[in-house]
């Protein structure tokens, strides 16, 4: 009997490989870490290919042979057997450059890489004056700086130039799975010349195509989720123990699958990912741009669309609390065998909702249009009677109030009010900030059943596309289930809502004056500095 779907998730921190049945119950999983990156310059981050093909490949043997979890009364050895088909979702938006051999040019760009291409020609002809017109020059100046496909052809031009196809990392471990260059629409995000709206590669005249130096040729073949990319090749199968001839299914990008693998299929239900990057998203059947020029991106269902607000580095403030101030806790739940989450919990509940006045704005990493590229995070209301614990609870808070400002921005462009909450992600193991989440949003807010939402979403369309349920509403229905919900206390909704209105959401506007002057300054004390360094290297020269 063949029942069992296979759902390959690389993430930035591990690679994992999850088995699933047709009612979404994980059977087994195994998981492999991986280095998220290295920096040879401060801002940069940087991954050989290489790392998650092995990535992949291990954690598949591992499944086989010493899962590290394995449902009751399965078979280990059966598993292989029982499998029926494949599906890959990756991290998005990280580049590779292939030769003509299909042999990587250099290290992958990460999506958290943080260069820029400084000087690039602006737009111009009609394009140009379209963007002038409509207030976007700045907008589309921002997106070309941080092209990924901008930078190689500046700095590295000879890569560029040996560069025969252009691929995500999706792309790329789907060759290596299947020797085809292909993959899945709802993998495309990222700085690439992409129709969202139509879901395919831009037409020629679009202005994408004046804005990077990509060719079509460069880019590989799209399918829509749920088709087949092809089947696992002997090579393949011998480096992951995956049986050749198995079917690899189009999924999605990490976060599309996590959003119908937390079962939001419709307009109403909002999934929220508490992970390194925090998001909102809505499926919706009609294009809508919650943000002007910013697409809703492919959803894992064919034909849909994923509305979408980001708070980039969201969740990795949580990290870089524990990191800076949470040595104790993590010290203490080592000693006691406890995770550390439940520690944390605890400093949260030392605090009153509110922090007694203090208020976060989470915007550590600028945005593109949502705040703007000037902003910057802002924490204010300290008070001698702050501490720690007022920080990290306010950390949470101000990551919940910007996503409430998120989910009424979909709201107000789709007509649609958001009326219940699925979190996924690793913040939503915190029962603190489940909570937190369900009373300044003043909804019910649930957990996906299984942790490996992600997956389950691959395996979804895995599900679909070899027919063991007919169409994307039955497999939701049956592979998808609520884990703990949590019901928001009306006394402090209220308070949060008050807190919301009245202060969360002037910030930004009180404050962006200063964030531009801040980022004039900053500007101006880099130029200062390249100026300093290339004096002192034609003195150096010159000596």
């Amino acid at each position: 009997m063949k029942d069992l779907l296979l759902a390959i998730d690389q993430g930035t921190q591990s690679t994992r490989a999850l088995l699933f049945d047709p009612r979404g119950c994980l059977v087994a999983k195994a998981r492999i870490p991986i280095e998220p990156y290295f920096s040879t310059q401060p801002g940069w981050a940087e991954q050989h290919p290489q790392v998650f093909w092995e990535a992949l490949c291990q954690a598949c043997q591992k499944l086989w042979t010493k899962p590290d979890e394995l449902q009751e009364n399965v078979s280990l050895s059966s598993l292989r057997q029982r499998l029926a088909a494949v599906a890959l979702t990756t991290q998005r938006a990280t580049v590779i450059n292939l030769d003509r051999n299909k042999q990587p040019l250099r290290p992958a760009i990460l999506w958290l890489d943080q260069r820029r291409t400084q000087g690039l020609k602006p737009i111009g002809g009609w394009w140009g004056l379209a963007f002038r017109l409509a207030g976007l020059t700045q907008t589309v100046a921002y997106l070309q700086a941080e092209a990924e496909a901008n930078w190689i052809a500046t700095h590295q031009p000879e890569i560029w130039r040996q560069t025969e196809k252009y691929v995500l990392l999706s792309g790329y471990l789907t060759y290596r799975l299947t020797d085809q260059l292909v993959d899945s629409v709802a993998c495309q995000v990222g700085y690439i010349p992409f129709d969202y709206k139509r879901f395919r590669w831009a037409d020629r005249r679009d202005w994408k195509w004046l804005a990077l130096p990509l060719k079509p040729s460069m880019l590989v073949e799209l399918k829509p989720p749920a088709s087949v990319l092809g089947e696992i090749t002997p090579a393949a199968s011998e480096a992951s123990g995956i049986p050749a001839g198995l079917p690899l299914i189009a999924a999605g990008a990490d976060k599309a699958c996590e959003v119908i693998g937390a079962g939001c299929l419709q307009p109403h239900l909002a999934c929220l990912s508490y992970g390194t990057t925090a998001t909102i998203n809505t499926t919706h059947r009609k294009y809508i741009e919650a943000i002007p020029l910013i697409p809703p991106y492919p959803s894992a269902i064919p034909g849909a669309y994923n509305l979408e607000i980001q708070i980039y580095r969201g969740f990795w403030m949580v990290s870089w609390f524990k990191q800076e101030f949470g040595q104790y806790e993590q010290r203490l739940a080592e000693q006691q065998g406890k995770p550390a989450e439940q520690l944390f919990d605890a400093l949260v509940q030392s605090v009153p909702p509110g922090c007694e006045g203090l208020v976060l704005q989470p915007y550590w990493s600028p945005g593109l249009r949502f705040p703007g590229p000037e902003a910057r995070g802002a924490v204010i209301g300290f008070r001698d009677a702050h501490t720690r614990a007022h920080l990290y609870r306010a950390i949470l808070e101000g990551l919940a109030y910007a996503l409430r400002e998120g989910a009424e921005r979909i709201g107000k462009r789709s007509g649609v009010a958001i009326r219940e909450l699925r979190i996924a992600g690793g913040g939503s193991q915190s029962q603190a900030a489940m909570q937190i989440t369900a009373d300044i949003f003043g909804l019910t807010t649930a957990r996906p059943h299984v942790y490996e939402a992600s997956g389950l979403g691959a395996a979804i369309d895995a599900a679909v596309g070899i027919g063991i349920h007919p169409d994307f509403d039955t497999a939701i229905r049956e592979m998808t289930h609520l884990g703990d919900t949590f019901d928001p206390n009306p006394k402090r909704h209220e308070q949060y809502n008050e807190i919301y209105r009245r202060v969360y959401l002037q910030i930004y506007n009180r404050l962006r004056p200063l964030y531009e002057a801040l980022q004039n300054i900053s500007q101006v004390a880099i130029a200062c500095s390249i100026t300093a360094s290339a004096s002192q290297g034609a003195t150096l020269a010159f000596t």
